[in-house]
């Protein structure tokens, strides 16, 4: 594919775009899309890279002529996901992709458990000998055999993805984009005004959703994985430093008894709800 086509097909393309819009169309795990998938793929990824709505059609018909100058569609017409990352992402993209797709996450809570860990000396960073023992971690977890060299070579690729400053660190946001995380469980629920039966509603899945043990209690990770959805819904890019700051924010002004866990019943009183007994 030339510079010219490959700029029209890529736009704002990465990664995170590319799963997101992927996860839409196969979300049993296919590996796979149907040739008559393609085109609305295609429409969906225009979309998230911000394309003239007015335009639309047009641009989403070029990238699918393109694609398919580029690559001969299977005869049975599935067409990989690699074959797609390979052509719209870049090198360092399409890794990352594929890295992702094998180690997704269910939450902010599991993610957060990931960060407390590794982050062992609590820097609010990530360092390369951190990122490489979570590799090694991660790979074991999944009984995946990666030889010490091939975890090298992952840590290595990372670091030059997403150690912009070349400091030899990784911040929150690094390791949640390196990492599947889905989106802001947040995000789903109503910002503005709504009666309060909705409210106590939204709160019974918001709650049950953090509440990883089911103890009826928000603690450690659970507690972080709530406060990261919360900042990130007025502050996309937030830090490890900042995070901490707002869960002892959060700490000081719901847990009541001082017990280091937020109790439903004080996360609903934080809130201005009642909850029944």
């Amino acid at each position: 594919m030339d510079s010219s086509a490959r700029s029209l097909a890529l736009g704002s393309w990465d990664a995170e775009v590319f799963w997101q819009v992927w996860q839409r169309f196969d979300a049993q795990g296919r590996g796979y899309l149907e040739e008559k998938e393609l085109d609305a793929f295609f429409h969906q990824m225009l979309m998230k890279s911000g394309a003239d709505a007015v335009a639309m059609g047009e641009r989403a018909q070029k990238v699918q002529q393109q694609f398919r100058a580029a690559h001969r569609v299977p005869e049975d017409g599935r067409v990989p996901m690699e074959q797609l990352a390979g052509t719209f992402l870049s090198e360092d993209e399409n890794f990352l992709l594929l890295f992702r797709r094998e180690s997704p996450l269910d939450s902010s809570v599991e993610f957060m458990q990931i960060w407390r860990r590794y982050d062992a000396d609590s820097s609010g960073f990530i360092s390369a000998a951190e990122l490489r023992d979570f590799l090694r971690d991660l790979f074991r977890h999944q009984q995946k055999a990666v030889s010490e060299a091939k975890l090298e070579e992952y840590t290595e690729t990372m670091m030059r993805i997403f150690d912009k400053n070349k400091d030899g660190r990784l911040d929150l946001n690094d390791l949640a984009r390196i990492l599947a995380l889905q989106e802001n469980f947040l995000l789903q629920f109503k910002t503005d005004a709504c009666s309060t039966e909705e409210r106590k509603r939204d709160f019974e899945k918001i709650f049950a959703h953090y509440d990883v043990s089911q103890t009826g209690a928000l603690e450690g990770p659970e507690v972080d994985g709530f406060v990261k959805d919360m900042m990130e819904l007025v502050q996309p890019s937030i830090r490890g430093v900042d995070l901490d700051k707002f869960r002892e924010i959060l700490l000081r002004h719901c847990d009541v008894n001082r017990d280091g866990k937020i109790q439903k019943s004080e996360l609903a009183l934080c809130l201005g709800l009642k909850t029944n007994p």
